[in-house]
């Protein structure tokens, strides 16, 4: 296997036969951008060094995420004994939803683009093999990760102008985008990202805790309209710094032991909240920051949600038998979600997907669907 053929066979399979992304798909050697990566076994994560094309290629060219950065450590710059703890903070994204978010923002020939979090550097790659070299910026808050990228892009013979940056900080360039397109998401659309915006230009991204895809295009007011995509997807929140704030981690270790000030029975089984991804994103809008864990051991099923304000909520299913709720913190957790599942039984769905969305000047994010409303 060479790597345009694998290259040529991911383009087949991420892309239809008539997309203006095709072809950059077959053509940029997605293996260059990812040489080395993370995978969890067994709950640790281990260094993967590909030691031949055989090894390389079917994973570089799958069209899957590949974890690069794991807290503070790149995988780049760790040798086979290091095993660090944390969450991902960087990846290169899988392919097919590269391409989505490129086809959301409807993305012209000529077009300027703005590309929110550089990565691995292969979507800014994909954006400025169509578009040409001048009409891509990409920027990403760590600057090991835009060296290795600029060295990348170069490899494959590209030079879009890459920068570190904190995207979701003013910005002084005033206009100067067609398309903002960000593969981090956000709590809010910052205002500089809207300043950066030619009226008329598309901006998407997706909101911070949830699946959930914003597009919104920018008015002559200088706020956007648009919607919350009925597609989904997920990306890392973006960074300030080196890492994330300190999270819930601890606290959902030991809320799956300790009772609860509150014990009460709740009429819903208990969910893999994670992984229901309407359910999941409703509550990431109501109470961002959830950390969740599950179990499904037999006719036992356990869920446990924590919060960094001390919030916990632990539910046991067994069998027939109510599930049984403890919860603590100054937050009822599971309350919350209930007060959700039980407007999904009253109206049939859940509101946000679908949704529409005004974006203030000043970065205040509107969502409403028919009653229902919500201001990030």
């Amino acid at each position: 296997m060479t790597w345009e053929t694998a290259a040529a066979d991911l383009a087949t399979r991420v892309t239809h036969r008539s997309s203006p992304w095709r072809e950059a798909v077959a053509r940029i050697p997605r293996h260059v951008f990812v040489p080395t990566w993370w995978v969890a076994d067994s709950g640790r994560w281990s260094l993967y060094e590909p030691v031949s094309e055989a090894r390389w290629y079917p994973a570089a060219y799958a069209d899957r995420s590949l974890v690069t950065r794991v807290g503070n450590l790149h995988a780049d710059q760790a040798g086979p004994d290091d095993h660090p703890s944390g969450k991902p903070t960087s990846s290169a994204t899988l392919p097919s939803l590269v391409v989505s978010m490129f086809e959301h923002a409807r993305i012209d020939d000529g077009d300027t683009l703005l590309d929110v979090g550089t990565g691995s550097g292969y979507g800014t790659a994909l954006a400025a093999y169509r578009l040409g070299d001048a009409a891509v910026t990409s920027v990403d808050v760590d600057p090991y990760l835009v060296e290795a990228a600029r060295d990348r892009l170069a490899m494959a013979g590209l030079r879009p102008r890459v920068e570190t940056a904190d995207a979701t900080a003013p910005w002084r360039a005033e206009g100067r985008f067609d398309r903002i397109v960000a593969t981090v998401s956000v709590r809010t659309v910052p205002a500089g990202w809207l300043s950066a915006l030619r009226t008329g230009g598309r901006l998407v991204t997706t909101i911070a805790g949830t699946s959930l895809i914003l597009t919104a295009e920018k008015r002559a007011d200088g706020a956007a309209v648009g919607r919350v995509e009925w597609d989904r997807a997920g990306f890392m929140p973006a960074r300030h710094g080196a890492n994330y704030p300190a999270d819930a981690s601890r606290l959902l270790v030991t809320a799956q032991e300790i009772d609860g000030e509150d014990v009460t029975t709740s009429p819903y089984s208990a969910v893999d909240v994670a992984n229901a991804w309407d359910l999941d994103s409703m509550l990431g809008l109501t109470a961002p920051g959830i950390e969740h864990a599950y179990r499904d051991e037999g006719d036992r099923r356990t869920a446990v949600m924590a919060h960094p304000d001390g919030s916990w909520a632990r539910a046991v299913s067994t069998g027939e038998e109510a599930t049984v709720v403890h919860q603590g913190g100054p937050r009822r957790l599971w309350d919350i979600l209930d007060e959700l599942r039980s407007y999904w039984l009253r109206h049939g769905e859940l509101p946000a997907r679908g949704a529409r969305v005004l974006i203030t000047p000043e970065g205040e994010t509107r969502l409403a669907r028919g009653k229902w409303r919500a201001v990030l």
